[in-house]
């Protein structure tokens, strides 16, 4: 009798399929095309199921903390450590204690408490119209006030979370007032009012509406790969500069994951994030968004690899969400639009 009422069980479980190893629910700000496909291939070699959510990194926040103790997102992943910053202050982080994340991630991209850690590095530094600019008379951040510069820089918004970081980089490297003075003069070097996203101040500096844009290399990277011959065009006349390379280096910030304060699905979660810096996914996010790994046994793209090598900021980027309210204050006095 017992063998009788086993063998339809194991003809149930075959028909069934496999089996999966659990599930973990992740809320992601990141394109789906930048994150899906690593997700599969997850899924694919641990068998836990991910079940995605995306959208926008305040709306992910906003809804982490609404759904509160309910919440069924495990794990938080997108960019800026800005964003990161405002999740751990609101408390829907929690600690994240690894050998495998500890090993493979560099102490300045990841939160010192372990609450976040950097999956991909974004630089963000000056480019230039070659036949405009000669690469000679750039050296730093702070040299874009000077007078040379009148009317021919283009940069995003203030309200945008990459130059906040870049302005609360700046706070940490010359304190408040010098940043302030320095806000104030970038504005009045502005060759129009700050309008549309990084991709747009590239297109504007081709133009010929500025002589120098701020913007972070992987958009860069996508008009260098564009099959679109008005992309190429931008890319054929602009150059890259990295400043401060005399000083502390160049901006750089991250894109990150971390795990909820009530991840119903932890452990699979923690699987998820040491996933994430395997040499396999680093090299995918390289490779389709030419963004740099975080992990330094993995090589950029060879789009990317083009711009050549730079010295960056070493800041633990922690710093750039402690920094962020101070950053909005400055840049709204300024002037910053």
């Amino acid at each position: 009798m017992r063998t009788h009422q086993i063998v339809p069980t194991l003809i149930a479980l075959i028909l069934a399929g496999p089996t999966t190893a659990g599930e973990v629910n992740v809320y992601s700000s990141r394109k789906d095309a930048l994150i899906v496909p690593l997700l599969d291939r997850f899924t694919e070699q641990t068998k836990i199921e991910v079940n995605l959510i995306t959208g926008k990194a305040n709306a992910l926040l906003s809804r982490i903390q609404a759904e509160g103790a309910a919440t069924p997102a495990d794990v938080l992943v997108t960019v800026d450590a800005g964003n990161f910053h405002r999740a751990k202050m609101a408390g829907v982080l929690s600690p994240v204690k690894n050998a495998v994340l500890a090993e493979k991630i560099p102490v300045n991209l990841r939160d010192p408490d372990d609450q976040w850690f950097g999956l991909t590095v974004r630089a963000r530094p000056i480019f230039y119209v070659k036949d405009r600019v000669n690469p000679s008379e750039l050296s730093t951040y702070e040299a874009l006030t000077n007078s040379q510069w009148k009317n021919r820089v283009c940069i995003r918004s203030s309200n945008n979370i990459y130059n906040q970081s870049l302005v609360a980089s700046m706070i940490e490297a010359n304190g408040a007032e010098a940043t302030q003075k320095w806000a104030e003069g970038l504005v009045s070097n502005l060759a129009r009012k700050p309008t549309g996203g990084d991709t747009d101040q590239l297109r504007a500096a081709a133009a010929g509406q500025c002589d120098l844009a701020i913007a972070n290399t992987y958009y860069f990277g996508r008009l260098i790969e564009s099959k679109k011959s008005k992309d190429r065009e931008v890319v054929s006349k602009l150059g890259v500069f990295w400043p401060n390379q005399d000083g502390r280096g160049s901006h750089i910030n991250v894109s990150a994951i971390g795990v909820t304060k009530h991840a119903k699905n932890r452990d699979e979660a923690v699987q998820l994030l040491e996933f994430m810096v395997s040499e396999e996914a680093q090299a995918y996010y390289a490779e389709i968004n030419h963004e740099y790994p975080v992990v330094e046994t993995v090589a950029p793209s060879s789009t990317i690899a083009s711009l050549g090598k730079f010295k960056s900021d070493a800041l633990n980027l922690s710093i750039l969400g402690v920094n962020n309210k101070q950053a909005v204050k400055l840049m709204d006095r300024a002037g910053w639009q």
